[in-house]
This record gives C-alpha cells, structure tokens and sequence, in this order.
C-alpha cells in the first residue's frame, strides 16, 4: 500500500480508537453519575418505596422521548446498581465499557465480581468472553485448582485476579472446551480434538489464559537427534 496512504489511514485508525474511548469514558460516567442521582431521591423520600419501580418507568419513559434508546427501566435499575456497588467512582477502568460492567452487576459476590472484573481488565476481554468465563465458572475452577480452599486465596483472586509468579500459575485446572461442541460422552480422537482446536484457535488462546500464542500446527521439535511433532 501507498506510504502515504498507510501514514494517514494510520491517524485516522488512532483517532477513532480515541473518540470510541471518550465516548465510552463519558457514558460510564453518565450512567453513574444517573445513578448516583435516582439513590440520592430515594434515600431523600423523595421516591418512595412503594412507587419507586412505577417512578422508575415514568423516568424511563421521559429519557426516551427526549434522548432515544438506552433508558429503559432495566437500564435505569443497572444504573442504580452501578452507583450502589461503585460509589468510588475512581474505582471504574476505562478499559470495561457499559455492557462489561451490565455484566458484572448480575454477580451478587463481591469477591467474585471483582475478580472477573479484573480479569476482564487484564485479559482485554470482550463482552461475550467475559460472559463465557462466568458461565463455565472460571473463579470457582481457579479455586478448585489450588487445593484447599481458604479465605487468603478468594481474597487474592478478588483484589489481584490470575497473579502470574510461577509457571504453573499459567495453567488452569480444569480447562473448559465447550465451544468445540465434541461429545461429552464419547472418547475423543486426538487429531479431531486438533482439528476442533485449531479452527477454534481465538477461544482456545483466551480459554489458556494470558501469555500465549498461537505458532502453528505440528511444529517440529528435535531432542536428542530425534524429532517430535
């Protein structure tokens, strides 16, 4: 490609990758700070207990007219939510935009949220791999992989996440491959479980976890004058 045309196009790519994060730093904090103010009038009485759901939807329906999609009642209750669980707001990452933290706010554990917010942070998570790591449980497996559980560690993975000091840090315990959709029942070939593999080579690399790297199929390694595929 033309020189010139790679240097503007490059500006261009840069420059829109900084309006998508604005966009996104301006609307978390949108969203909080909505929050923020439905808790402030309901702990005022301002909205009282037993109108605060049909006040919610008469707001709903009022943010709708006037700004369009994104203020639906269950919007505005994950709002809320978002205030109650983060009042620091210095606490949000820029990294996690609205749908990550949707996401998060279904997690009633602290610990456990945390940790998968971490993580998401860490691991650059997309909002669908985000939600494959909670549904095939990947906190209570990391537990499980450790032995005995105990407080120290629940802690360590809530406030740190996968805390990489040794290489066997590095491997998981058990590992999940549901997105290959082999039998569960039946003995696996293991050129079918490669095969499977490498054509779901993106979600084998983020199931393995941070630092790896996908080189190519049967590389040859030679120890010892003989070679290993």
């Amino acid at each position: 490609m033309n020189p010139l045309i790679n240097e503007i196009k490059s500006i261009l790519d840069i420059a829109r990758s900084n309006v998508v994060k604005a966009v996104n730093s301006e609307l978390i904090t949108s969203y909080w700070k909505i929050g923020e103010i439905i808790v402030r009038y309901e702990q005022n009485d301002s909205i009282r207990a037993e109108y605060g759901e049909q006040t919610l939807k008469h707001l709903s329906k009022e943010l709708t007219k006037e700004f369009g999609k994104g203020f639906s009642r269950s919007n505005l209750q994950n709002m809320r939510a978002f205030y109650l669980n983060y009042d620091i707001y210095q606490t949000l990452s820029g990294k996690l935009n609205w749908s990550h933290y949707c996401e998060l706010l279904s997690i009633s554990d602290k610990d456990r949220r945390s940790f998968y917010e971490k993580e998401a942070i860490n691991s650059n998570w997309s909002v669908r791999e985000l939600k494959r790591q909670i549904n095939t449980s990947l906190y209570e497996r990391l537990l499980l992989s450790k032995g005995d559980i105990n407080k120290q560690e629940v802690l360590n993975l809530a406030v740190k996440g996968i805390e990489l000091a040794k290489p066997s840090d590095m491997i998981k315990d058990p590992y999940v491959f549901e997105f290959l959709g082999l039998p569960e029942n039946k003995p696996v070939m293991e050129n079918d479980l490669e095969k499977a593999l490498t054509e779901q080579i993106e979600k084998f690399l983020l199931e393995l976890g941070r630092g790896f790297m996908f080189v190519g199929t049967q590389q040859r390694v030679t120890i010892n004058n003989t070679h290993y595929y």
